[in-house]
């Protein structure tokens, strides 16, 4: 063998064997960690003195820390709450080289065999909440989880989350009786988290990987596809930029703008870390709202702060109203007064300073959340001023706006969450709020301030009250979320409780994440596009008593108000298959009714249809609609045609009812060859000319001279099977729809009012048109027939 040859074997064989070696200390948790223990990080000593819990390190014992108002924290009779304690050495920031740093979080799948080769401990973290390779779309992701699988022996202690290569400081959160919940901070793409476990009761090793750790894999994909939800701070123009905090906690992290920006984005994040969760448990994936990001000083991690680490990380607007701060609670002070008139006035400034901002454009939609900065407590008149909880829509503008009363309880970091839903100092009300009596505490303040604005933030979305949820003010638990154990309530007058489980948390009612489940913000890359989401209803001899709905969409769901109830507590939904509603369904009038109590089954009934594209249709009185000899009208033949709902309001001056039997529906003789149709800035007629050069009129011959005219392939068979309309308040666009799949060119105005689309159901075809005109048509509906 050639000399060379066998020096390379020689060398070959002495380079596996290191790297064999080197592999295994890896595995067995060898490789240093540029000074960071993986065990978890302490509070910043300038965040808030959250009293009801002390960190120490895990060998260290705690001791109850004495609250401003001279109580023990965790509870006012000196009960120490039980929260373990966390590990108090903070990390360093990660080195130029996170991948050898986290040796084990940085392999790639091609290594899987190596982690295999290290068996979980029976104490390892388990993530129950997320299943691994999940996809999910937004930045921050709350999980939850037990350590080990045997109920026997519960353990408090810390889990510990290692971020994707080390790109985002460690957190640490508390396990309590074996639970543990915690946010994870995400980068887009791959992430492969590390779980590690610690307790004072629990031997581990010296090595910087704990014995009990577990991993987690997500798939990161952010979207910018869908419309965000912006975030906005509005200040009086002559704002000092500061919010309403207690003397000892300005002090200790102070109260400026700078502040208060941290607290509002990590709130927002806790909202969307929420409704996530919520949209996954009611099966509709874990679908959410996003935020407009921007690359600046990350927030999210008080271990940033003093780095400048740059972040990608939602935006905060800050606006200037062109109100004083005087003028904001002067106007505040008189909405609140029971007597006053200036009612919404706040609502009214919001939405002024929100377009002048953002220099909206008609059609132009935008959601925004605002968080007025100088809402202030006045303990004289024992009023909140400068804030208003409101929640709609004002044109293109879908507007929430919530005061500043409660942003001193609010959590700044992530690190800062589950201590900031466990901080037992009493609300001192010579300096701020107790808002309606149900925020004595800090914690419950936090829960207040940023359950209610979410509660807002829902009516922005679209959601109405519920009879329980978040649009309730079942939010006063929304702490439960984010953490394992309750402390002391002054709300409740309880001790709190040991152990919270899903169960026990707030929620998004289904209600609710029906309607978020179709909304454009909450849009993912499997939607397929809805196109018009209009309803249709139609009043049929179906021998069920009843009407039938459609939409091109699809129909997904009903709510059913009795006479005197403004609060859904009775609905029916249709199952999504392959993400498709069904296009048509049957309102059977006894089938709807036997959903309610049998003592309100003879009540009237308003029932509410929802399509799958957003759209709704209200039927104010069933029985109503349901009245055959009221919606039916009898063709020459001696058939029965049936009037759909009408589009336009018929209120225009001089307008005058009108009905038209075409003659092709019931002379077998008659061929329509073509529409004409009579337009200007709305539609004004339409003419149906036949073969025999006859025709008839809806409405009148105005608009542009002689028409425009929409020729039928009758060689082809090609009939009229319905219309597309824009209507508002009267008829301002139309399109003609055949059965060959033809689609005219929009008549009129194309843009005008809302779309809706006139296509009879199953089983019916055109029997003729109703409705009214005045100058032009301001009345629309069809008659079909079988």
């Amino acid at each position: 063998m050639p000399s060379f040859l066998s020096s390379l074997r020689r060398k070959s064989k002495a380079n596996i064997k290191i790297e064999e070696k080197h592999a295994q200390n890896h595995v067995n948790g060898n490789v240093h960690m540029s000074g960071q223990n993986g065990n978890g990080v302490s509070r910043r000593k300038s965040s808030s003195t959250l009293n009801s819990t002390a960190l120490g390190s895990s060998t260290t014992s705690t001791t109850p820390a004495t609250s401003t108002s001279g109580e023990t924290n965790g509870h006012p009779n000196g009960v120490k709450d039980d929260i373990p304690p966390l590990p108090t050495p903070r990390p360093q920031r990660p080195g130029a080289n996170p991948t050898k740093r986290y040796s084990l979080n940085g392999m790639s799948t091609s290594s899987s065999s190596q982690i295999s080769a290290n068996p979980s401990s029976l104490l390892a973290p388990r993530v129950l909440s997320v299943s691994d390779g999940s996809w999910v779309h937004q930045q921050v992701l709350l999980i939850f989880g037990k350590i080990g699988d045997s109920a026997d022996r519960p353990l408090d202690g810390t889990v510990t989350i290692n971020h994707h290569q080390g790109r985002f400081p460690p957190t640490a959160w508390p396990a309590c009786d074996s639970h543990f919940k915690a946010l994870v901070h995400l980068e887009p793409g791959w992430n492969r988290l590390r779980l590690d476990f610690t307790s004072p009761k629990v031997s581990s090793s010296n090595t910087s990987v704990s014995p009990h750790a577990s991993f987690l894999n997500v798939n990161h994909l952010p979207l910018t596809d869908s419309p965000p939800l912006q975030l906005a701070i509005i200040l009086g123009s002559d704002s000092s930029g500061t919010y309403d905090a207690t003397p000892d906690r300005i002090q200790r992290e102070g109260n400026g703008l700078d502040l208060a920006v941290k607290k509002f984005r990590m709130a927002a994040y806790l909202w969307q870390a929420f409704t996530g969760e919520q949209m996954n448990r009611h099966g509709f994936g874990r679908r959410c709202f996003r935020f407009e990001d921007s690359w600046e000083p990350g927030t999210l991690s008080y271990q940033d702060w003093g780095t400048g680490q740059f972040r990608n990380q939602a935006k905060i607007h800050i606006i200037r109203s062109d109100k004083t701060v005087a003028e904001i609670r002067d106007l505040d002070r008189a909405q609140q007064n029971p007597k006053g008139t200036k009612k919404g006035d706040l609502f009214g400034i919001a939405a002024d300073a929100v377009k002048n901002y953002f220099q909206m454009k008609p059609g132009q939609k935008q959601y925004v959340s605002c968080l007025f900065l100088d809402a202030h407590w006045d303990p004289h008149h024992q009023i909140i001023l400068g804030h208003a909880a409101l929640g709609g829509g004002v044109g293109d503008l879908q507007l929430g706006i919530f005061g500043s009363h409660a942003l001193q309880s609010y959590p700044s970091s992530i690190e800062e969450v589950w201590q900031a839903f466990g901080d037992c100092t009493r609300t001192d009300t010579a300096h701020v709020a107790n808002d309606c009596n149900e925020a004595g505490s800090n914690w419950e303040s936090a829960n207040i301030g940023i359950g209610a604005h979410l509660h807002e933030t829902g009516h922005l979305f679209g959601c109405p009250h519920q009879e329980s949820g978040v649009m309730l003010r079942d939010y006063v638990t929304f702490n439960r979320t984010f953490t394992t154990r309750e402390p002391y309530s002054t709300r409740t007058k309880s001790p709190g409780q040991r152990l919270v489980m899903p169960t026990d948390e707030c929620a998004w009612h289904i209600l609710d994440a029906l309607r978020f489940r179709f909304h454009p913000c909450f849009r993912i890359p499997l939607d397929y596009g809805t196109g018009d989401g209009s309803v249709q209803v139609w009043t049929v001899d179906n021998g069920q008593g009843g009407a039938i709905a459609t939409s091109k969409s699809g129909i997904a769901w009903v709510e059913l108000y009795p006479e005197g109830e403004d609060v859904c507590r009775y609905w029916k939904r249709w199952p999504e298959i392959e993400n498709q509603y069904p296009r048509q369904v049957s309102l059977a009038e006894s089938e709807l009714r036997d959903l309610l109590p049998k003592e309100k089954q003879k009540s009237r009934l308003k029932v509410e249809i929802f399509s799958a594209g957003g759209g709704k249709h209200v039927v104010e009185d069933l029985a109503q609609l349901a009245n055959r000899k009221l919606a039916r009208v009898k063709l020459p033949d001696g058939r029965w045609g049936y009037r759909s709902g009408k589009l336009g309001y018929s209120q225009m001056e001089g307008s005058q009812p009108q009905e038209l039997i075409l003659e092709s529906a019931h002379i077998q003789t008659k061929l329509l060859l073509s529409i004409r149709v009579y337009h200007g800035l709305a539609v004004d007629g339409l003419e149906f000319i036949y073969e025999d050069s006859t025709s008839q009129l809806f409405g009148k011959k105005g608009g542009q001279p002689g028409g425009t005219e929409f020729a039928l392939d009758t060689r082809k068979g090609e009939l009229l099977l319905g219309f597309a309309l824009r209507a508002g308040l009267w008829i301002d666009g139309i399109q003609i729809l055949t059965s060959l799949g033809r689609k005219s060119d929009w008549f009129g105005n194309a843009h005008g009012g809302s779309g809706h689309t006139l296509i009879p159901p199953r089983g019916y075809t055109i029997g003729g048109i109703s409705g009214s005109s005045a100058a032009w048509l301001d009345g629309f509906q069809l008659i079909i027939t079988r």
